[in-house]
């Protein structure tokens, strides 16, 4: 009796079943990057927001802190830090958001921080079944089932999930355990094993993939929830909601230009299926969930609202001063009407100058979408927008939760393009070069994510064109292992970014951090330009050159009292006897080679004369 119901339950329940198991081999897989690349004396990372959020997150398990103190600072204007660190007198603290710093240093503190590289494995694997079951409540089980797969094999899922230390995954997993859990608030009588939908007794002959039927072709009717059990899950359903959505804020808070509105527009749309009660208890939760990180800045800056941002901080401000005298102007009977426009008009370019504080640039954010989503992801972009197609003609057949859903997405797509595309950075040291490391791919996690039902939708669609249900079967399975093997071979070697030569850049650097250690005293410092992540806490860095006379006089001063050291490319002789004699010369100090390190990198002492 009991393997009969084991068999039934497995049965009726493949589809989440083989989920699990696909969630497990995904958590394996990305952190095995992390456990060959990284050894007891030498975990480091591939960016100084990785390196800043291990740091941080570390020192918070273990101490309960948020700040080192770097005393040679005080002599130094505060230049002996590493990139993604700020340094506000002698106090090291972090640059990003703190959120993702304090989930993981909690979990740190219940266990080792041994297990730092693999919670965001950990929770992406999460993510994949709270994903399908999301998905499955908007599309219905077919498809939630299909955009699950692509997802565990997405590139920039995988990628973000392997190098662990990154905001964006976490953010994403996040939002959508939240975003589930408030899927289940709307109050609705009828409801279906898959989503909410309309009721049939009868038989289906076509399956309509936007509203698929529970097993025997049938519908169900649930009766409404009684007693104190269903307003109990409701609550604790609403609770759920918005404390992972708060946890969602704090890990990215820069997120809420599109969340907020798309968190609107879906009140907007369940506004009269949702009880002011259970939203009361959600943006309660979702509160409560950011009051620790409210704690923490007005410990570090000095402000409760304020981050380690100064771009942002500086933007926010900008924009609650236009916004007050936007709403002064607005409510003014005295105002004349002329200048009143005058006045709306420059408070709104104002608010526009601070959101899109790195430039509006519409012409390259589209430029940037095609690099970043047609060319790379060709695959996606042509079954998504294909699917879109399929959506659109069924309108017909939409429900509240599709219309919700689109606008939705096409609102997160649109600010997302606009926002992240018309800023001009490349994480690649060659601009032309468009790779899966550029921070475009991660900050588009969003829009990637959304196009996923879209893209299923068209497979499925595609593959039902067969008569055959065998046939139909055979020929998903095969177009999904063929997008599982092209997005495997592009993750691992397909790009330079790649994991394969990214592990293989990790061995050279151990080498290379183990030599410039053995050379340099536990003390030293070292000025360096990208090396910063390799070498602190073990040494004390600097980001720097020798281009700059006000950074020069500090190292003057550091090079009296501390061994300082200098690790960049070669110098060929003659720029080494120039640099000596004219900019070093004025402030006392003198180059010399200590070893080369690695191919056309060395290691130089800065002595005073």
């Amino acid at each position: 009796m009991f393997m009969l119901k084991v068999i039934n339950y497995f049965k009726n329940n493949w589809r989440l079943t083989s989920l699990i198991i696909v969630a497990l081999i995904f958590f394996i897989s990305c952190s095995s990057f992390n456990y060959f690349t990284q050894k007891n004396d030498f975990v480091k990372w591939l960016s100084p927001d990785e390196t800043a959020n291990y740091i941080f997150t570390k020192l918070y398990g273990q101490q309960g802190q948020m700040q080192l103190f770097e005393k040679y600072n005080l002599l130094a204007s505060d230049i002996i830090r590493p990139r993604s660190f700020r340094s506000d007198y002698g106090w090291l603290k972090p640059v990003s958001f703190l959120g993702m710093i304090l989930v993981y240093g909690k979990l740190v503190s219940l266990t080792s921080y041994k297990v730092i590289p693999y919670l965001t494995p950990l929770l992406a694997a999460l993510g994949i079944i709270f994903y399908y079951l999301l998905i499955k409540r908007i599309f219905g089980r077919r498809i939630a089932f299909v955009s699950a797969l692509l997802l565990a094999s997405f590139p920039v899922y995988i990628y973000y999930s392997s190098r662990s230390m990154f905001h964006n995954v976490p953010f994403m997993v996040f939002l959508l355990i939240g975003l589930y859990f408030s899927s289940l608030l709307p109050q609705n009588n009828l409801t279906r094993r898959d989503a909410p939908e309309l009721i049939s007794t009868k038989k289906i002959k076509k399956i309509n993939p936007l509203n698929p039927p529970l097993q025997g072709g049938q519908y169900k009717k649930n009766p409404p929830s009684k007693g104190g059990l269903g307003r109990f899950k409701r609550i604790i359903f609403a609770a759920l909601g918005g404390g992972f959505i708060g946890l969602a804020i704090i890990t990215r808070t820069s997120e809420l230009l599109w969340l907020g509105p798309v968190l609107l527009i879906l009140w907007l749309f369940n506004f009269t299926k949702i009880k002011l009660s259970k939203l009361l208890i959600f943006i309660c939760f979702l509160g409560l969930a950011l009051l620790p990180v409210a704690y923490w800045n007005q410990v570090l800056y000095g402000s409760w609202w304020q981050g380690g941002y100064p771009e942002m901080n500086r933007s926010l401000a900008n924009i609650g001063q236009a916004s007050a005298k936007l709403v002064q102007n607005t409510i003014s009977q005295t105002t004349q009407l002329a200048s009143g426009k005058t006045i709306l008009l420059e408070s709104l370019r104002k608010i526009k100058d601070n959101i899109f504080f790195f430039g509006w640039r519409p012409e390259q954010s589209w430029q940037m979408f095609s690099h970043y989503f047609i060319n790379m992801f060709y695959w996606l972009f042509w079954l998504a927008a294909s699917g879109m197609l399929i959506f659109v003609f069924r309108i017909g057949k939409w429900r509240r939760k599709h219309f919700a859903y689109l606008a939705s997405w096409l609102t997160t797509s649109l600010i997302l393009i606009y926002y992240y595309g018309s800023w001009g950075f490349s994480d690649n040291p060659d601009p032309q070069s468009f790779t899966i490391g550029n921070s475009y791919t991660r900050y588009w996690l969003p829009i990637y994510l959304s196009a996923l039902p879209f893209a299923s939708l068209a497979i499925i669609k595609l593959t039902d064109l067969f008569k055959s249900r065998l046939a139909a079967i055979i020929s998903r399975i095969a177009i999904i292992l063929f997008i599982f093997f092209m997005s495997l071979n592009y993750i691992l070697i397909g790009s330079e970014e790649g994991l394969l030569p990214t592990a293989k850049r990790q061995i050279i650097a151990q080498d290379e951090f183990n030599k410039i250690i053995n050379l340099t005293e536990y003390n030293s410092v070292i000025i360096s330009r990208y090396h910063d992540k390799l070498l602190f806490p073990e040494r004390k860095v600097i980001v720097g050159l020798f281009d700059d006379p006000n950074m020069i006089n500090e190292y003057s001063k550091l090079a009296k009292l501390l061994p300082v050291y200098y690790y960049n490319f070669n110098y060929q002789k003659k720029d080494l006897a120039y640099l000596n004699n004219s900019k070093l010369k004025n402030y006392g100090l003198r180059l010399d080679t200590v070893a080369n390190i690695y191919q056309n990198f060395s290691l130089y002492k800065l002595d005073t004369l």
